[in-house]
C-alpha cells in the first residue's frame, strides 16, 4: 500500500502502508516509484481522483507512472464530461499510461469512450465496493445510540460544500410537521482542505440555518471520524439516507453505495451514480435544490413503511454482487488479464529475446560485495539486503572463489582491483571450513562465527575440492595456489567414501581443474579413475534408450554430472566417458527446452522423475548455470557451435527468455533473484543465485573469444 499525505503532520497508518508520498514532493513521487520497482510488483493499481495528487490537477502522479517498470491499472473515480485544460491533460495522459481502466459506472465508461476514444476492451466496470453486512432493521440499532422512537435521517462523509445538505436541512420543517419524530443526523468532518482554507465557516453556517428553521432540536451534527464499528451502527439505525448532492456529474459516491448495500432506503438527487443505482423504484431521486421536494421524498417512506420496506429488501438483494469480496474477485481477474498480456508481450519480441546475450552489458559486482563481509560471503539476502541471520556456507564460498579465478583466469587486464581481496577472504573462509584431523569441510558457519555441524554434506565438501582445484592452478597469487593446493591434497582422499554422485562431478571438475596446471600425482590420478568409473557404472544401471541419464530422476544441477565425465574423458583420452558425457547432456538440453526453444530448467517442486510429469517450477539459477557451463565444456572438446547456441539459450534465462518473460539478473546490481515461482521471481538475492548468474557470464563472455585463447587461459 502507498499512502499519499495531503499534510505536514504525520498519519498513524497500519502496517500494511510501506510507502508514503508528500502530495507536492516530486521527490518524493521519484524515490516512490523506486522503492515500487525494487519490491517486483507485478501490478500498480492507481486510485485517481482530482485533488489527491499534487501539480495542476494531479499532475505530479503522471512523472510517477513514467518511473514505475510495472503495468498499471487506473481506477478513476471521477471522469469528468468537461474537464478545465489541465484535467484534460491528466486524463489523457492517465489513459495512455495505464493497461485498464475501471470505472463504477456505466455514464464513467461512456465519457471515457465518447469523449476520450478509449476503446472498450480497456475499460471494465466494477461496482463500488461495499460491507458484506445482514439485513437488519433500524430498530435492532437505535437503542445503542439512545435513538428509540425517532425517525432517523443520515447524510455520512466529510463535510463541505457541494454536497447540498443546507436544501436536507430546509425540508426538515415540512418533515417535523408530518413527522414530529424525525432527527437528521449529519455524520462527519469537515473536509481537511476546507477546514484549512475556511475552517467550520460551512458548518456553522449550516447550524445557524437550522437554528433559524426552528428545527436545531432536530439536525444533530457528529463533528468527527467515526470507526468502521460506528459507521456500521449509524447506517443500521437509518431509515431514510438523504445525499441531495448538488453536481450531476458526480459519477462515484462511496457512501451511496455503503447504505444501499445495508439495505438502507435512500432519498437522493439525480447524480449519475444515483441515477443508475436506484431505478427501478430502487430508491426516491429528486431534483436539485429542491427542499420540498426532498420533504415529500422522505414522507413518503415513513408514511409507507410497507415501501419503504420492499425497497430496502430489493437494495439488499440488488447489492450482492459488490461485496467486498466479489469486488476483489473482478479486480483480481482485471490484474490476472494484465499481467497475461505482459507476458504474451514479453514472449512475442522473440528477435529481442534472440538477442539478449549478445546486448549482455558486462559484469557487475555491486551485489556481491554487499554480500561479502571479512568472513566471507552471507548466504541469503532479503530483497538485495544481506540475511545476517542466516551467516555463512562453504557451498557458496567456494562458489565465490571459483568466480574470482573464472575473472583472473579468463580476463587478465580485467580492472577490478578488489579480486585479489575477495579470492583471499573467500579462500580464507574455505581454509578455515576444513577440519584437517578428519580431511573433511564443514559447511555452515553462523554470523556469530561458529560452525554448527563437525561436517558438511558431502556435495558441500565436493565444490570446496572443486574450487580449490581450481585456485591451486588459476589463482594469479602465488600464495593462494599453494595454500589452495595444501587444502586439496588435504580433502580430495574423502571424496572416494562418498554417495552422492554430484559430489563425485565436482571432485572430478576441481580434479580437472588442479590437472590443467599441475602433474597429477597417482594418488589423484586413482582417484579420478575411481570417481569417473562410479558415474559410468550409475549410467549402465540407470540408462534405457527412452531415458538416457544417470538417475532414475532428474532434480538439481544435473548437467554437472555430463559435464564431469565430458571434461574427464578429454583429459584421460576416455572416448566412452565422452561420449556418455555428450549424450547425456544432449538428452537434458531437449528436457530443458520449450516449445518456443527457451531455456527451462527442471522446477525443484517435484523435480522430473522417470515416468511422471516434470515439475517446471520452481525454477532456480544454479541449474541454468550448470547449462551454461556443461555446454561450453561440450564446445571446446567439440568444437560443435551447436553447443555454444545452447550455452547462450540457457543464459538467456537470466535475462528474461523464460517461462514467465521476467529477467533474473539485475542489471544495476549484478545480482541475480533467487528463483521463477509459477507467477513471479523470487526476489530475494541471494549469493548463490547471484554467484550463478556471474559464474555463467564469466563464462559465455569468454567463450566467444577463440578456443586457443581459452586454452591458453
Amino acid at each position: 500500500m502507498v499512502a499519499v499525505n495531503d499534510h505536514r503532520n504525520a498519519y498513524h497508518y497500519p502496517p500494511r502502508v510501506h510507502i508514503e508520498v508528500d502530495q507536492h514532493d516530486r521527490t518524493s513521487y521519484a524515490n516512490a516509484a523506486a522503492r515500487l520497482n525494487d519490491s517486483g510488483a507485478d501490478i500498480l493499481c492507481v486510485q485517481h481522483e482530482f485533488g489527491i495528487y499534487g501539480g495542476p490537477a494531479g499532475s505530479h502522479l503522471l512523472g510517477f507512472l513514467d518511473a514505475v517498470s510495472m503495468p498499471v491499472v487506473t481506477t478513476l473515480h471521477t471522469v469528468l464530461p468537461e474537464p478545465d485544460a489541465h484535467q484534460q491533460l491528466v486524463m489523457e495522459a492517465l489513459i495512455e499510461r495505464s493497461s485498464r481502466l475501471v470505472v463504477m459506472a456505466e455514464k464513467a465508461a461512456e465519457i471515457l469512450s465518447v469523449n476520450h476514444g478509449v476503446k472498450d476492451e480497456m475499460i471494465d466496470i466494477v461496482p463500488h465496493g461495499i460491507p458484506d453486512v445482514p439485513f437488519a432493521s433500524s430498530s435492532a440499532f437505535k437503542g445503542d445510540l439512545g435513538l428509540h422512537g425517532r425517525s432517523v435521517l443520515l447524510t455520512y462523509g466529510l463535510l463541505g460544500q457541494g454536497k447540498g445538505i443546507e436544501h436536507a436541512i430546509r425540508a426538515m420543517p415540512e418533515i417535523i410537521r408530518r413527522h414530529p419524530e424525525a432527527l437528521y443526523i449529519i455524520l462527519g468532518a469537515t473536509h481537511p482542505n476546507l477546514l484549512e482554507r475556511e475552517g467550520e465557516a460551512y458548518r456553522e453556517s449550516l447550524e445557524d440555518l437550522a437554528a433559524g428553521l426552528g428545527v436545531a432540536n432536530h439536525v444533530t451534527f457528529e463533528n468527527r471520524f467515526v470507526t468502521a464499528d460506528e459507521l456500521a451502527r449509524f447506517i443500521g439505525a437509518t431509515d431514510v439516507y438523504l445525499t441531495p448532492y448538488l453536481n450531476e456529474a458526480q459519477v462515484t459516491s462511496g457512501a451511496l453505495a455503503h447504505v444501499f448495500g445495508a439495505g438502507r432506503a435512500i432519498v437522493s438527487t439525480p447524480y449519475w451514480h444515483a441515477r443508475e443505482l436506484l431505478g427501478e423504484d430502487l430508491g426516491v431521486l429528486v431534483p436539485f435544490r429542491n427542499s420540498a421536494a426532498i420533504a415529500d421524498g422522505v414522507c413518503g417512506l415513513l408514511d409507507d413503511p410497507e415501501r419503504a420496506d420492499g425497497m430496502r429488501r430489493k437494495a439488499y438483494e440488488q447489492s450482492r454482487s459488490s461485496v467486498w469480496p466479489e469486488v476483489a474477485e473482478q479486480y483480481m481477474e482485471i490484474f490476472d488479464e494484465v499481467a497475461e498480456q505482459k507476458l504474451v508481450e514479453a514472449k512475442g519480441v522473440s528477435d529481442l529475446v534472440k538477442c539478449r546475450t549478445e546486448k549482455f552489458s558486462g559484469l557487475k559486482l555491486d551485489h556481491l560485495k554487499r554480500l561479502t563481509d571479512d568472513t566471507g560471503i552471507l548466504q541469503h539476502a532479503i530483497y538485495n539486503v544481506p540475511n545476517y541471520r542466516e551467516g555463512y556456507c562453504t557451498d557458496d564460498n567456494a562458489r565465490a572463489f571459483i568466480l574470482c579465478n573464472r575473472i583472473e583466469a579468463y580476463f587478465p587486464g580485467m580492472q577490478i582491483p578488489e579480486i585479489d581481496l575477495l579470492a583471499t577472504r573467500y579462500l580464507a573462509f574455505i581454509a578455515a571450513a576444513l577440519d584437517e584431523s578428519t580431511g573433511r569441510f564443514r559447511n555452515f558457519m553462523n554470523h556469530e562465527r561458529r560452525w554448527l555441524e563437525p561436517f558438511g554434506s558431502e556435495d558441500s565438501h565436493g565444490r570446496a575440492v572443486w574450487a580449490v582445484g581450481m585456485g591451486a592452478a588459476q589463482s594469479a597469487d602465488s600464495g593462494r595456489r599453494k595454500l589452495s593446493a595444501q587444502l586439496f591434497d588435504n580433502s580430495i582422499s574423502a571424496v572416494t567414501g562418498f554417495t552422492s554422485p554430484r559430489a563425485w562431478a565436482f571432485a572430478l571438475m576441481g580434479i580437472h581443474e588442479y590437472g590443467l596446471a599441475r602433474n597429477c600425482a597417482p594418488k589423484i590420478r586413482a582417484v579420478r579413475e575411481l570417481l569417473n568409473e562410479k558415474l559410468l557404472n550409475l549410467w549402465k544401471l540407470c540408462s534405457e534408450p527412452d531415458w538416457p541419464w544417470f538417475e532414475s530422476h532428474v532434480t538439481y544441477e544435473n548437467a554437472r554430472l555430463c559435464e564431469a565425465l565430458i571434461v574427464t574423458g578429454a583429459a584421460i583420452s576416455d572416448g566412452r566417458s565422452l561420449e556418455i558425457g555428450l549424450s547425456s547432456l544432449e538428452w537434458l538440453c531437449d528436457q530443458h527446452r520449450m516449445h518456443d526453444g527457451n531455456f527451462q530448467p527442471t522446477g525443484t517442486n517435484g523435480f522430473h522423475h522417470r515416468d511422471g510429469e516434470r515439475a517446471v517450477f520452481d525454477q532456480q539459477p544454479v541449474e541454468a548455470q550448470a547449462m551454461v557451463s556443461a555446454c561450453i565444456e561440450a564446445y571446446r572438446v567439440s568444437g560443435d557451435e551447436t553447443w555454444l547456441d545452447e550455452a547462450g539459450r540457457a543464459f538467456d534465462w537470466f535475462l528474461g527468455a523464460n517461462e514467465l518473460g521476467i529477467p533474473l539478473h539485475d542489471a544495476t546490481s549484478g545480482g541475480c533473484r533467487d528463483g521463477l515461482h509459477c507467477d513471479r521471481a523470487n526476489e530475494n538475492q541471494g549469493a548463490e543465485s547471484t554467484l550463478a548468474f556471474l559464474i555463467a557470464a564469466t563464462e559465455i563472455t569468454a567463450a566467444k573469444r577463440p578456443l586457443s585463447h581459452i586454452h591458453a587461459s
